[in-house]
């Protein structure tokens, strides 16, 4: 497949979108060349900008290249792939070939177009004009076009693996899970298993063979090891022994796709937190410090709205003395204020609709609701979202007396309690908010102080002004 594809490549006149060197490796330009390819590829509506090494970029001739990338450095002494992953903004993927070429070296770069924002290399962004390499910002009408394009293919579609034989698709996808999961009859013969994977959009036809779909590694990998750059998003789990990330003890990197894995990754970080002794029903019994709805449900965001074109970073949980963060690559889709009441949005549709059939996700969006839901039955403080540009991380506090809890912590889960009842279509009010805090009824002036404070911080607002009484009702501030 490589050699058909440098064949091509040089088969091609002078583009925008390939490159051709045969040594000169200078890591500053490789970046500057990535950035100009991936807006190259963006402006003409192709998926990927290459930059070969090893061949003549006048005549095309096949010399070889002394280029050793993966002993090659950037600035810094850093290994040169992680280095020019670093600079790139945004963080495009890029993977690189080896390929022996009749006896001679030829090193491919492929890096994703980018999709409605210029790529830069080190804050700069470039661009490929004729036979040249120039600075986009010299050329406005061309950066006009790359922010106003708009993705031509999602993740999910494109290919993790190609040219699998049957066997060799059977023996990396999990596929007795995939129907176990959708709940569907497991097919007596081959046909027709890889006939469902087609259907499923888990694999396609493509040749004497089959290409491997991301969605069907991601979700079905029996080892994402299989597939490459996907090692990148498997789900990590990291454990500290206190509250700072100064002292992890143990790191657990997930090995199996995400669909397959995920009831047994929920359940394992559940049997390794501590449990509290509670009396129910007379009876001595252990709860778990979080419930395990919250975990399920932040667990199942992580993945589902994670930006897989983030590259080199994946789903991470890490797990504090007091706290659990749960961190997806990319900025959050929806005002992190909304998430309570917000009709559900993915980047990724085609992996959350399957998610969905497979009851791993909510179809309704109803998720952070239970997830909040349970985590006011513990009567623990309510968690925080925030996003930024690269990333998107809700945090889950273990408990607190009330006393410990600082304002901003009681304003957050005065607001979600008001969400919360607003989305069932009720109101909040301080008898309600007393029994979310575990407020005895004399100390209600607690409870009024917070939604004072609340109402000040302009997360919710009186729902009847006329009423003048004491027993006011409340709602957020968007209804």
């Amino acid at each position: 497949m490589l050699r058909q594809l440098i064949d091509e490549l040089r088969g091609c006149g002078e583009l925008e979108w390939i490159e051709f060197k045969v040594d000169n490796a200078e890591p500053q330009i490789i970046g500057e060349y990535l950035s100009a390819l991936s807006n190259g590829a963006c402006l003409h509506d192709k998926e990927f900008g290459y930059l070969v090494f090893g061949i003549d970029d006048k005549t095309r001739e096949m010399i070889g290249t002394t280029f050793k990338p993966r002993h090659a450095k950037g600035k810094g002494n850093e290994d040169l792939e992680p280095w020019l992953a670093r600079l790139l903004s945004p963080r495009v993927d890029f993977r690189i070939f080896d390929y022996d070429y009749d006896g001679k070296s030829v090193v491919l770069f492929r890096v994703d177009a980018t999709i409605n924002t210029p790529v830069n290399f080190s804050r700069t962004a470039y661009i490929r004009v004729g036979e040249t390499k120039q600075l986009l910002a010299n050329y406005p009408e061309k950066e006009r076009k790359i922010w106003s394009k708009k993705k031509l293919s999602s993740f999910e579609s494109g290919i993790a693996l190609e040219n699998q034989s049957s066997d060799e698709v059977l023996s990396k996808i999990d596929y007795p899970g995939l129907f176990e999961l959708l709940k569907l009859p497991l097919p007596d013969n081959r046909n027709g298993i890889l006939e469902n994977l087609i259907e499923e959009k888990i694999i396609f036809k493509s040749g004497d063979g089959f290409n491997i779909t991301n969605l069907g590694a991601i979700l079905f990998a029996k080892n994402i090891s299989y597939f490459g750059s996907l090692n990148r998003k498997c789900v990590r789990v990291i454990f500290y022994k206190d509250d700072s990330r100064l002292n992890a003890f143990k790191e657990q990197p997930g090995k199996i796709g995400y669909a397959v894995g995920f009831e047994g990754l929920v359940n394992w970080i559940c049997d390794q937190l501590p449990t509290n002794e509670i009396i129910k029903d007379a009876l001595r019994v252990d709860r778990t410090l979080y419930p395990k709805v919250a975990i399920r449900e932040f667990v199942a965001n992580a993945i589902i709205h994670q930006n897989f074109s983030v590259t080199g970073s994946g789903p991470m949980i890490e797990i504090f003395k007091n706290r659990i963060e749960f961190t997806n690559p990319g900025k959050s889709l929806i005002d992190t204020d909304r998430f309570i009441d917000h009709a559900p949005r993915s980047r990724n549709e085609v992996l959350a609709s399957l998610m969905r059939r497979m009851n791993i996700c909510e179809e309704r969006g109803s998720g952070i609701d239970r997830a909040i839901v349970a985590i006011e039955t513990y009567q623990l403080p309510s968690p925080e979202f925030h996003t930024e540009e690269q990333f998107t991380r809700v945090t889950l506090f273990a408990s607190k007396e009330f006393r410990e809890m600082d304002k901003n912590s009681k304003i957050r889960a005065c607001y979600q309690h008001c969400c919360l009842r607003w989305v069932s279509r009720n109101f909040m009010s301080n008898a309600t908010l007393r029994e979310r805090f575990g407020i005895k009824e004399q100390n209600y002036p607690t409870a009024s102080r917070i939604i004072s404070d609340t109402l000040k911080s302009k997360f919710i607002k009186v729902a009847d002004p006329e009423n003048k009484s004491n027993k006011r009702k409340y709602i957020p501030y968007w209804a």
